[in-house]
């Protein structure tokens, strides 16, 4: 049976929008396939984790019949990407396999049955709904998402706190070392929802959404978030526990701050760092009137300075920080200069960009 005859780009976008999530290894076999639904010329390509679902629907069907199966998602990736990018693709299914024909050549691949596919049941309530530009969201995402912990056993770190409250949309990430804080205005007005969403769901909307104007819809449930764009819709579990107040952590009233050239203080601190040890990423930046110093020194008693003039008259502060730190956020910005915002050499550091509220950095200090 006929199931799909079309360019090798058409059949191979909807496989890279779902193939993401799916994971090579996993206590259920069938999770490293994907699961492909043809309704007459509509084709459905659904992948999960358990945790996430992604689902996207191309009109590539060929024929009218309606038949589902299952099939690894690597390979059938793998395939396509080798195949000539100038012919044709026939997937066809016979006797639980799946044939993969393009010119001259022919590859037949094992399924299993699509009723055995365990898909995330949705949720029959959502609480909240909410629509936003596309390149919003991926703007949000992108300024917070390198400040989520990794594994961290305070799991409800380990993802963004996406809160809607009125006009503003926000976005939280910590690690407990640092935080990052975005957030925009639109024009609906909402009531306050809080939702953890997981950090691979994050990574993954970073990849699927794009800088367009069009328009994401997401929709919030006690246990699950879904977001509807373009031809796709993802489908997660959010994080369970109690994000840390954001609002006590980010400082406020620090009186020694100073401006500067972002790109300056980001080389500064990038030639700094080669004198850092895998195990100790540590610099001292040492601040006085007029001046910034940056200093590192390794077990190997080899050391590195980089001075820099800055506009500034308040107090001499002596901090340490991890420079891998300030590397993440100097490299994520993309604005000229930034705003650095101390207390003593025992208290957080706030990154700020200069007349621009919406976004915050805060950077604990740490023994040198």
């Amino acid at each position: 049976m006929q199931l799909v005859k079309t360019h090798r780009d058409t059949l191979l976008r909807p496989l890279q929008i779902v193939s993401g999530i799916v994971e090579r290894r996993h206590t259920l076999p069938i999770l490293a396939n994907i699961l492909i639904r043809k309704d007459g010329e509509q084709v459905s390509f659904l992948s999960t984790d358990i945790e996430v679902q992604i689902t996207t629907k191309a009109e590539i069907g060929s024929g009218g019949d309606n038949v589902a199966t299952t099939v690894a998602a690597r390979k059938l990736l793998d395939i396509l990407r080798a195949l000539p990018d100038d012919n044709d693709v026939v997937l066809k299914l016979d006797n639980k396999r799946m044939s993969v024909q393009s010119g001259k050549s022919r590859f037949s691949l094992q399924t299993l049955a699509a009723e055995e596919f365990p898909t995330v049941a949705q949720a029959e309530h959502f609480n909240a709904s909410v629509n936003l530009p596309q390149k919003t969201l991926k703007h949000l995402f992108n300024m917070v998402h390198f400040s989520m912990a990794q594994q961290d056993i305070r799991y409800y770190l380990n993802g963004l706190l996406l809160v809607v409250d009125g006009k503003n949309v926000i976005a939280v990430a910590t690690d407990g070392h640092r935080l990052a804080y975005c957030q925009v205005e639109v024009e609906q007005e909402f009531p306050r929802h809080e939702v953890i969403i997981p950090r691979k769901t994050i990574i993954e909307l970073q990849r699927l959404l794009e800088d367009k104007d069009d328009p994401v819809q997401i929709d919030i449930a006690n246990n699950q978030v879904k977001l509807t764009f373009a031809d796709i819709e993802l489908i997660s579990k959010l994080v369970e526990g109690k994000f840390p107040d954001f609002n006590r952590v980010i400082p406020k009233g620090y009186k020694n701050n100073f401006t500067l050239g972002r790109e300056q203080l980001l080389r500064s601190l990038q030639r700094a760092a080669i004198m850092t040890s895998d195990k100790f990423k540590g610099v001292r930046c040492v601040i006085t009137p007029g001046s910034m110093q940056i200093l590192s020194t390794n077990a190997d008693q080899e050391e590195a300075m980089e001075e820099i003039e800055i506009d500034y008259g308040g107090d001499n502060v002596d901090i340490g920080f991890n420079v891998s730190y300030l590397l993440d956020v100097l490299n994520n910005l993309k604005c000229e200069q930034v705003n650095i915002a101390l207390g003593d050499s025992n208290s957080s550091a706030l990154i700020t960009i200069p007349d621009n509220a919406d976004f915050k950095y805060v950077v604990m200090p740490m023994r040198i």
